[in-house]
Order: structure tokens, then sequence, then C-alpha cells
């Protein structure tokens, strides 16, 4: 059931609001909620001595909010003849909905909407990874000799691994005086794979250096 306060503007209505909070810490429950909240804001300050169980409450709610805003406060005030006080009992009354809440510091305005977006892109764009290029490599293989086994030659090539090396398609091809060749695609990340120490350091070293005698790029082409 729904808690009515009105005219919290006034002597009355803060006797009323402290009567109520005998022996309570909160609005409702034993937490701050937003019935605390919307309380807080109809009240136009601390409640005098006079109220102790209010001007406590009062306390322990602008303390929880001083946490949650630790910005220095230089203080204002709200000028206006009564329509402040005129608004409180209706805030109150729509408090009737659990789900409704309370703005307390106004909407949000254009600059400090486009300054979130702001903060929100940069965010994203220093979080994103830089995409490394990638390359398409066709490779000529080249075996010692005609009775160099093929079949092999390719499975040595294929056996090395590396981050960023992708072998791709294969066919053989003659070379002459019954020689053939590998014919072998790869596909290569830039900035992972070099095709000097690929060619230098694995194809033409042991053990593929059994099969192989040499490699040659016939096409090399940007991805």
């Amino acid at each position: 059931m729904a808690i009515t306060f009105s005219d919290l503007h006034t002597e009355a209505g803060l006797k009323s609001l402290d009567k109520f909070l005998a022996g309570k810490t909160y609005i409702s429950g034993n937490k701050l909620s937003k019935d605390d909240i919307k309380v807080y804001a109809a009240v136009l300050g601390k409640p005098a001595d006079s109220f102790p169980n209010a001007s406590k409450w009062y306390e322990c709610v602008s303390s929880h909010l001083a946490n949650s805003f630790p910005g220095k406060a230089v203080g204002v005030r709200i000028g206006g003849k009564g329509a402040p006080a005129a608004a409180a009992p209706a805030k109150a009354d729509a408090g009737d909905g659990d789900d409704d809440d309370l703005d307390l510091f106004g909407d949000e305005t254009e600059e400090e909407k486009k300054a979130a977006e702001e903060r929100e892109a940069a965010k994203k764009a220093s979080s994103k990874k830089k995409e490394s290029g990638k390359s398409s490599i066709l490779m000529d293989i080249k075996p010692w000799d005609d009775e160099t086994d093929m079949k092999k030659l390719e499975e040595a090539v294929r056996s090395v691994e590396m981050p960023g090396l992708l072998w791709g398609a294969s066919k053989l091809a003659p070379v002459g005086y019954g020689i053939k060749k590998l014919q072998i695609m790869l596909t290569i990340v830039d900035d992972l794979v070099s095709v000097d120490s690929l060619i230098e350091e694995h194809l033409t070293a042991e053990p593929c250096s059994e099969y192989v005698q040499s490699c040659d790029i016939v096409a090399f082409n940007k991805i």
C-alpha cells in the first residue's frame, strides 16, 4: 500500500513525516529506496531539530547521495513562490506505482549527450584491435630430381606450421626431363609471417630440404 505525505514544505507536513519515521531509518524497509528519494526531493531542506526523526533521516539520505556524486557542491537555492511546494504533493501521490522514477537533476542537455556519445566512440575506437593485412602467394617448389617423391615433398611442405600461415590448393606442373614441380597457394598475415624466413628457415632447411631444392614466388598479391 502506498504511503502519502502532503505539504512537506510546511511544519505540519514535516511533523507528519517525523512521526512516521519514529523508530525507522528509511521510508520503506531497511534500505534506501526510490521512496526515500521522492520524499527527499519534496523536502525543501534539512528539517529543524524539533523534528529529530526527519532530520536524522534527511542526513542519512544526503550522505548516500553525496557518495554517489563526489563532486564538490557550492550550494544552490531554487527560487519561486510556492511552485515547488505545490508540486511536492503531486510527486508524492505519483509514488503509488513502484516503477515510477524521479529525475532529481533534470533532463540531460544536448552538450552532455554529445559528450557522452564522443566518450563512447573513443572507448570503442581504443578497444578495437587493429587488423593486420594479408597476402595471397603462389609459390613454385622444385624437387632435386625426377626420383624425388612429390607426395612426400608436399607433405613436408604442408607440415610447416606457424601463426598466420595457411596453405591452400596445389598441383603438380611439368618442368622438363620428367621432373615436376609443386605449385601451391598460401595465405599469410603480413605482420606474423615473413616469406623470406619461411623459405630460408623452413622450406629449404631440414627436414624439407631432403625433398626441396628451391622455392620461387610466382605471384604475390595483397588481400
